[in-house]
Parts: C-alpha cells; structure tokens; sequence
C-alpha cells in the first residue's frame, strides 16, 4: 500500500508513507512526468510493516528541483503502485 504524500502540495518537505505485507526488495522513486528518475529515496530490502520517508524537493545530485507535478512509485515484489505530487518553490 502507497498512501498520498503528505503535505500535498509541499514546500520544503513532505512525507510519503508505505506499507508492505512481507519481507521484500523496496525501490521508492521520484520521477518528472517525462518519467526521467529524479531521486531514489528507498532502495532496500525491509522486512513487513509500515514506513514513512521523507522528501525534500531535491535530486540525488542534491540540488532543489522546480516546482511542479511529480510522481512517486513503489516497487515490490507483490507489485508496483505510483501517485502523483505537488511540489510549490
């Protein structure tokens, strides 16, 4: 499960929130809408439970991207879920 960031929309932080129902490899991604990568928050195994990470609006050259719409992915084992957010500079 990949619940909505929060705050939606966010300046300077915002919190994307995750559950997953057995122990597995986690990618959790920020991509623009042309789905270039951005930033990888999460690239891990865990094991079963709820997560929380937080964003803060950079890239992983850790320079401040523009303000825009951008989508969040999780992929696991069990499956892959995006949403969108709202970053406002």
């Amino acid at each position: 499960f990949l619940a909505q960031n929060h705050p939606n929309p966010f300046n300077p932080e915002t919190t994307i929130r995750y559950q997953i129902p057995e122990a597995t490899p986690v990618q959790l991604e920020i991509f623009n809408l042309l789905g270039q990568p951005i930033r990888t928050l999460v690239h891990d195994t865990q094991s079963a439970g709820s997560y929380s990470v937080a964003w803060d609006g950079s890239g992983d050259d850790s320079q401040p991207v523009a303000s825009g719409v951008y989508l969040y992915r999780l992929y696991t084992k069990v499956g892959l879920e995006t949403r969108k957010l709202i970053l406002l500079r």
